[in-house]
């Protein structure tokens, strides 16, 4: 299991070719399998039936105390839910008790930063590269005892959940990846991308400024950009101050700002990372192809919606069972937006 003591010697194991270690796999038991054959249809749900989570917990695990929430029964099969920014677990708010319904736990973690969720010391840097990251839900599977998981996201939840199934396929069941391939490549992002597309990632341009950083730490002007990238970004979407209010209560975290800004910079060049995670990044540079059964899920909305928009830019990067899907009238914080088409892609997936 992974805690504080442990934690720099799983990097190591993890950076290296015997990864199975890492997770010490024969100390938990599996999860009950399902049955294979065609999936039940969901029952559809209208976005914003649920605006809270009946059981919030915390669990130490690696650096931090993690928050999280947890629906469905305790010996369910695991699926985790991982949330992007600017959002937290109210993403999958709805999506969650669908799942539960079904029969699974579901485990909704708030991401390093966000909400509940602290770092254990105060000396730990608050790194937010992309290895890093992934590592916190291994640690997470690790001390609720979920040797293998269906990991479902959008986002940063995505990409977290894209680097696990890449690098520990062993971990993950199968995979939901809103955006497809998302597992980030710093060379690559030195190159300049369509205007357009530079367009819709002002945000990031302006994290690299001190004035970003500045605006991220005052908590008016947090408040009203982060709700500004709600407006763009889900031009259709229907939601309620309230709502929102929801979510931006997570980004009051004391490590929100530094967190933020430093995954933004990282993903730019403009920030270093840990050296102890170099070995993982390497492999991540060298964009690994994901074995695991996979959905990719693309919303016709979303400005950051790779084109044409039909998963074609990224279908090379998964050699396992697979599906895309587009879904037409739908934003960026597609769990919450269509929370039943989400979940009916998990559950699919999880009977390939």
């Amino acid at each position: 299991m992974i805690n504080r003591r442990t934690f720099g010697k799983a990097v190591g194991l993890a950076a290296g070719a015997t990864v199975a270690s890492l997770a010490g796999l024969q100390a938990f038991p599996a999860a009950s399998a399902t049955t294979r054959g065609a999936a039940p249809t969901l029952p559809a749900v209208t976005p914003g039936t649920h605006t809270s989570f009946a059981s919030l917990k915390q669990v130490k695990a690696g650096p931090l105390d993690i928050g999280y929430a947890e629906a469905g029964p305790a010996r369910g099969p695991a699926v985790i839910c991982l949330h992007g920014w600017p959002y937290d677990i109210h993403s999958f708010v709805d999506v969650a008790p669908l799942l539960a319904a079904q029969g699974y736990r579901v485990i909704v973690p708030y991401l390093r930063g966000h909400g509940t969720t602290r770092f254990l010391s105060s000396k730990t840097f608050r790194n937010a590269q992309q290895s890093a990251i992934a590592l916190d839900i291994i640690a997470l599977m690790d001390a609720l005892k979920i040797d293998k998981a269906v990991l479902a996201g959008f986002d940063w939840g995505s990409r977290t959940a894209d680097i696990i199934a890449a690098l520990w396929p062993q971990r993950c069941k199968a995979l939901v990846s809103v955006s497809g391939y998302l597992i980030t490549n710093r060379e690559a992002n030195l190159e300049p991308l369509p205007p357009k597309a530079e367009y819709a990632w002002w945000y990031q341009y302006y994290f690299a400024t001190e004035r970003g950083r500045k605006a991220m730490e005052n908590k008016d002007k947090r408040h009203d950009l982060t709700r500004l990238v709600w407006d763009t970004v889900s031009p259709t979407w229907d939601f309620d101050d309230a709502t929102f209010e929801r979510t931006a209560a997570a980004f009051d975290n004391p490590d929100y700002a530094a967190i933020v800004i430093h995954n933004y910079r990282w993903r730019l060049s403009l920030a270093d990372g840990e050296r102890r995670y170099d070995g993982l990044e390497k492999r991540l540079a060298v964009r690994p192809a994901i074995t695991v059964p996979t959905i990719t899920l693309d919303a016709e909305r979303d400005p950051f919606t790779a084109p044409p928009g039909d998963g074609s830019s990224y279908r090379s990067m998964f050699t396992g069972a697979y599906e895309h899907r587009t879904l037409e009238g739908i934003g960026h914080n597609l769990p919450q937006e269509a929370p039943t088409a989400f979940a009916q892609a998990v559950v699919d997936v999880d009977h390939f």
